[in-house]
């Protein structure tokens, strides 16, 4: 398929704490404006419960990680766990923004067509795509993270993505609104709604991703690939 992204099912390795981690600059994900910059002994920590959290999914699912689970996990007093990540969404959001990092650097400086080389119209078709499989892949994750409307909504990780949205869709059709037509498109890969579709209304990821592949070519009004 010429807009398959192959994405890994398990969360990508977390980077180890004395590791520089270049990120591109244009779209920052992290853990947002309340979580300064980290001293050494903070980030090891850090690393060290997200690291313990990252297990407990990997063998009880995201039912699994609690703040007393992750603070047994790690050898550390639960008090520690709630101080770094505030409560058990923002320890699963942390969770999800180093998977979101991922697929960030897939976008901004990975291979075409999701990343740059290819017309902004491909690109967009293959975000969408590769934004559909992480979601499925992680559906339990994403959905146990799923805090409230507007947390979620201002979230950094969300932010980048729609972000990048937005920024194909000024290229593709410079005339429309492409602030609304970025959350319109976006609405689509609401894991939510990946799992009311796959899980409950027995619909194959494939055909999710035809639509979005119909989606885009009208909402851009391009032609849909041959």
């Amino acid at each position: 398929m010429l807009y398959a992204v192959f994405m890994s099912r398990a969360l990508p390795p977390f980077p180890k704490h004395q590791e520089p981690v270049d990120q591109p600059q244009l779209l920052e994900v992290g853990s947002g404006a309340d979580e300064p910059c980290l001293r050494a002994d903070a980030a090891r920590n850090r690393a060290r419960l997200l690291e313990a959290a990252g297990r407990l999914v990997a063998e009880h699912g995201a039912a699994g990680v609690t703040m007393e689970a992750v603070a047994e996990a790690a050898s550390v007093g639960k008090g520690t766990v709630f101080r770094r990540f505030g409560d058990r969404t923002g320890l699963l959001m942390a969770l999800l923004d180093h998977s979101a990092k991922k697929l960030q650097a897939d976008f901004l400086a990975g291979p075409p067509p999701l990343g740059p080389g290819a017309p902004p119209v491909e690109r967009l078709r293959a975000f969408g795509v590769a934004a559909m499989r992480r979601s499925a892949e992680q559906l339990d994750l994403q959905l146990a993270a799923q805090p409230e409307a507007a947390r979620r909504l201002a979230h950094p990780s969300l932010r980048a993505l729609v972000t990048h949205v937005t920024i194909l869709l000024r290229q593709i059709v410079p005339d429309a609104d492409c602030d609304l037509l970025a959350q319109a498109l976006m609405g689509y890969l609401d894991p939510a709604l990946i799992h009311h579709l796959t899980k409950q209304c027995g619909m194959p990821l494939e055909r999710l991703e035809a639509g979005w592949i119909d989606l885009v070519s009208r909402a851009t009004c391009t032609e849909p690939p041959r």
